[in-house]
């Protein structure tokens, strides 16, 4: 059968993340059920990962196998008239079946949008950002300097999750204006990330930014590779999925 990788943006607001659940509206589920309905036959689609319930992306990257007579299908076209208003697919192409969403990634990136406003936030980006306050910038990118590079990230993974190996590969952690000036975008590429390690990092730069969290503690928190001693895990609102990176 035909293998078709789609690249999906949704807004996360209404959904209980991407994999699909019993009685939950999933990114996954949605994609799954429009697929089905053009193909008149279940259709499992692989997302490159998971994300939150809440969390967003522009680039989420999937597979599926196509019955053969359904390879002339305007697949982009067709699955956007089926699928919400709050999700879509912005491109679909044929790969080799070698290919796999998940598999065949080397990297994602990930962005976290703060709102740094004092005492409001505009209702038209509330969804999309964390009402984090005023924040010492220049306090949060020191700290951030400690993040890149291959360690093991445990400390950064939520409670409850039990994986071979925790160690990860940080290419960089950055900071951006986001859409409007009281917003501040943190950026950040790596390998792979563990189970809300982004938004987990955020709420520690977020500490930072309070200044109540030095260069010095960060390293001595990932060294511990304890959960318990980072900071609070950062709002899933605030995260999206920007890329998944191939080779």
């Amino acid at each position: 059968m035909p293998r078709l990788a789609l690249t999906v943006a949704y807004q996360g607001t209404h959904f209980t993340g991407w994999q699909r659940q019993p009685r939950a509206r999933t990114v996954q589920g949605c994609l799954e059920e429009a697929l089905e309905t053009v193909c008149t036959t279940r259709i499992r689609v692989h997302g490159s990962g998971r994300t939150d319930s809440g969390a967003h992306a522009l680039g989420q990257v999937a597979h599926c196998d196509i019955p053969d007579e359904k390879v002339r299908v305007s697949w982009r076209r067709g699955l956007n008239a089926l699928l919400p208003d709050d999700v879509c697919v912005t491109s679909a192409q044929w790969v080799d079946e070698s290919f796999h969403a998940r598999h065949s990634a080397t990297g994602k990136v990930y962005s976290y949008t703060l709102w740094t406003a004092r005492d409001y936030v505009i209702p038209q980006r509330r969804p999309f950002v964390w009402p984090a306050g005023e924040l010492d910038t220049e306090a949060m990118r020191r700290v951030a300097e400690v993040f890149p590079g291959c360690r093991d990230f445990a400390a950064m993974q939520n409670v409850g999750t039990h994986l071979a190996h925790t160690v990860r590969t940080v290419q960089s952690v950055e900071f951006d204006s986001g859409q409007r000036s009281e917003e501040l975008t943190v950026w950040v590429a790596a390998d792979g990330f563990l189970k809300q390690m982004v938004r987990i990092m955020v709420g520690c730069l977020v500490r930072a930014g309070k200044r109540k969290l030095s260069p010095g503690e960060m390293e001595a928190i990932l060294d511990s590779r304890d959960r318990s001693r980072a900071s609070a895990t950062a709002p899933a609102r605030g995260l999206c999925l920007e890329r998944v990176l191939y080779e």
